[in-house]
């Protein structure tokens, strides 16, 4: 799947050409290409070149920092030191080759659907009555949120679990996310990405099947209980995704709370979405051409989203923080993905009205915690399990793998 080098091209001896203001020019040193996609499902196996590692220790070495914030929280962003140590230890301790040949052990596959050619991980389960589950990331996420939930879902009985627990799990990377395909027109927003799962899941062979999501992975899950495919079985969510919530009149205190949390996200922490929304192409600049400048706009997101006090060094850890990183990093997917946000203004809802069941775990920190009486007025006698957990924020299975795995065999239960 590596390009070839233009040092490799030249030989060991030639010179290098001359680029901009008279500097060697090695490009394509620095990017690596995706293998064409078919129709047919392709075993898929990564492996970076060493030329686009040393350029990213390079950029990490040379990052021009900037000034400390004029205060003692995170009010005005992530903060310079702890930003500082996460590259330091990217710069200095990271190893790139343990994730891969993680992604690799799983088994990775790229088909091309709807025009685009779609990445994904597909672990079948050696238990002969498992179900197949898909599973949908979104923002600032990937793959790799779901890596410790695979082992325990596949193969239950490895885990302390019971036979009759077991999945097939499929977790595809969105589009123009990690290493899917990067549109090159408009048009993939949340219903067309729908389709293209239903499409997936037809091709890999599976007749019924469950979905999972959180964030716009729960906006794609949601669609597909919309659009009802042949074989969806039922969908769990742990992301309630609107801005016009269907509110008491008064208000409970359950739904008091929840309005004061939306109400903080759009005045205090919604300006992403917006640069997301309305300039997609002008933050890909940015951040395709700087890794610490990748890393702090990702960190600041596990920060403020996950369950932490806003040290999620202490929940994910800087490998795991970093292995998602990387995923938008080494593919420069900056544009890509947040075109995602631009595609969803533009596009027509889909009117809220759901054909399969659906389950529903609150994870505390969420941005909006959802109400019970709120889901029962928009899921309505779809509804067949709410429940919610102690622990964990918006990265619900990365934060949480035992808490999310455990509901998700609990709403799977009532439809085995």
């Amino acid at each position: 799947m590596s390009r070839l080098s233009r040092r490799g091209l030249l030989g060991a001896g030639a010179a290098a050409p001359l680029g901009l203001l008279g500097m060697p020019a090695y490009a394509e040193e620095t990017t690596f290409s995706l293998p064409p996609a078919t129709d047919a499902v392709t075993p898929f196996r990564l492996r970076v070149p060493d030329s686009v590692l040393i350029d990213l220790k390079r950029r990490l070495a040379a990052t021009r920092w900037p000034e400390r914030e004029t205060v003692d929280d995170v009010t005005q962003g992530a903060q310079l030191e702890k930003v500082r140590k996460l590259v330091a230890y990217w710069l200095t301790r990271y190893d790139w080759r343990r994730v891969e040949a993680r992604l690799n052990g799983f088994g990775q596959f790229r088909t091309r659907i709807d025009g685009l050619g779609i990445h994904f991980l597909h672990v079948r389960s050696k238990h002969r009555d498992a179900i197949p589950i898909l599973l949908s990331h979104g923002w600032p996420g990937s793959v790799v949120e779901f890596l410790n939930v695979i082992g325990p879902l596949t193969d239950p009985t490895a885990f302390g679990g019971k036979a009759e627990d077991a999945f097939h799990v499929v977790v595809p990377s969105l589009p123009g996310y990690g290493f899917s395909d990067k549109p090159s027109s408009t048009g993939w927003n949340v219903t067309r990405t729908a389709n293209a799962w239903a499409v997936l899941m037809k091709r890999l062979g599976y007749t019924r099947w469950l979905a999972q999501g959180g964030d716009w992975g729960g906006a794609v899950t949601a669609e597909l209980a919309k659009i009802k495919p042949a074989g969806l079985a039922g969908i769990h969510l742990n992301f309630f995704a609107t801005f016009n919530p269907p509110v008491s009149d008064p208000p409970t205190p359950e739904e008091l709370e929840a309005l004061a949390k939306l109400e903080k996200f759009q005045t205090d922490g919604s300006g992403y979405f917006t640069e997301h929304a309305t300039r997609p192409q002008q933050v890909g600049y940015s951040l395709s051409d700087s890794p610490t400048g990748q890393a702090a706009w990702i960190y600041e997101k596990f920060s403020e989203w996950t369950d932490s006090d806003f040290n999620p060094e202490s929940v994910l850890g800087y490998d795991q923080m970093l292995d998602d990183i990387m995923l938008y990093w080494l593919p420069a997917t900056g544009a890509s993905s947040a075109r995602f946000y631009w595609e969803f203004g533009r596009s027509t809802p889909t009117p809220d009205e759901f054909h399969v069941p659906i389950g529903f775990t609150v994870f505390p920190r969420e941005i909006l915690p959802l109400p019970r009486i709120w889901a029962e007025r928009v899921y309505k006698d779809n509804l067949i399990y709410f429940n919610r957990v102690a622990r964990g924020g918006h990265f619900a299975a990365f934060e949480q793998p035992e808490i999310f795995t455990d509901e998700v065999r609990k709403f799977a239960r009532l439809l085995r």
